[in-house]
């Protein structure tokens, strides 16, 4: 920051010394002043207010308007110099100011939906958008049942985004429901923390990536399809998915897969949580991963519309059958 000039003139402790010095005829002794005020004197030296004769060791004031005119004359000339850098400072910088305009404009992707054609360019996009994923999975699925193929294919692919850590949540329509395969499909990943759901009203396929990116047919046929970044467009889509995941209805998949003893992983979750154990408690139990147990907690919140863990408990106490004794 340039100097404007106050910081040349002496403040109030410094006026007053040079006032006192003044008041003594213009002239006292510098071990005197010095033990008066040492860093005053030193800065009115500095100035040129006083001058140090060192063959006496005295101080004498000096008239203000010579110093006055010293340092307006290095203003002056400081600005001057400034002035003529100003002057030369467009031409200096003129080759970077062409190379900035000679530089494309940045395009913002982020507005633009890209049209995808044909099933084998969409399904390697999509397989793309999986693998990158690290949060959440958004699916509306209308229609019956799923090709048994594709889901064979995407099981995996599933299982692997939800050991990341990432939810998935899908709505189903009724006939997904009736299909062994797609039951089957959904009943299986809902043991590792998925959550699916059924709604009996017309929706439009969808996925959504870690609301970030969302997929919509472009083609009746499903052989183009837009893929949509605009961050509001995308919020307003994940809006939707929201309305219809909150309209769907839960629904009890076939019977999950069941360990050696024979009751389902899930539901011994629920016997001990029923008991009044903690999470970390039924993980040590039944020597599972605490994200595992998490995901059966929110797969059996879900199926009895628990808000809480405490309210899930309540529920399948009062839900649970009495033991009697042998």
């Amino acid at each position: 920051m340039a100097d404007d000039g106050t910081g040349a003139l002496p403040n109030e402790e410094e006026r007053a010394l040079y006032r006192a010095v003044l008041a003594q005829g213009g002239r006292v002794m510098f071990r005197d002043a010095l033990a008066e005020n040492p860093e005053a004197v030193l800065r009115l030296v500095e100035l040129g207010f006083l001058v140090h004769h060192a063959e006496d060791a005295s101080l004498t004031a000096v008239n203000p308007r010579t110093v006055s005119d010293r340092l307006s004359a290095g203003l002056r000339s400081a600005g001057t110099r400034m002035l003529i850098r100003a002057e030369q400072m467009p031409g200096a910088l003129e080759d970077l100011a062409q190379a900035y305009d000679a530089t494309p404009p940045r395009v913002d992707r982020t507005g633009e939906v890209q049209h995808v054609h044909g099933f084998g360019q969409i399904r390697h996009r999509l397989l793309q958008l999986e693998a990158d994923a690290r949060e959440e999975g958004l699916a509306l699925q209308p229609g019956g049942a799923r090709p048994a193929g594709h889901l064979a294919a995407g099981l995996d692919r599933a299982r692997a985004f939800l050991a990341r850590g990432a939810t998935l949540r899908t709505v189903y329509h009724p006939g997904a429901r009736l299909d062994e395969a797609t039951a089957d499909y959904a009943a299986e990943l809902t043991e590792l923390g998925a959550r699916f759901r059924i709604l009996a009203e017309p929706f439009t396929r969808m996925l959504v990536f870690d609301r970030r990116i969302a997929v919509l047919p472009a083609a009746a046929d499903n052989s183009s399809a837009a893929f949509v970044e605009d961050p509001a467009v995308v919020g307003y889509l994940v809006g939707v998915f929201e309305r219809d995941w909150e309209r769907a209805e839960r629904v009890q998949w076939r019977t999950a897969p069941q360990d050696g003893k024979g009751i389902p992983v899930h539901e011994q979750v629920g016997r001990l949580l029923a008991q009044g154990l903690t999470q970390r408690t039924v993980a040590s139990r039944l020597g599972l991963g605490e994200r595992t147990v998490a995901a059966h907690i929110a797969r059996l919140r879900e199926l009895y519309g628990a808000e809480t863990l405490f309210q899930l408990g309540w529920q399948m106490r009062a839900d649970a059958p009495e033991e009697r004794p042998e």
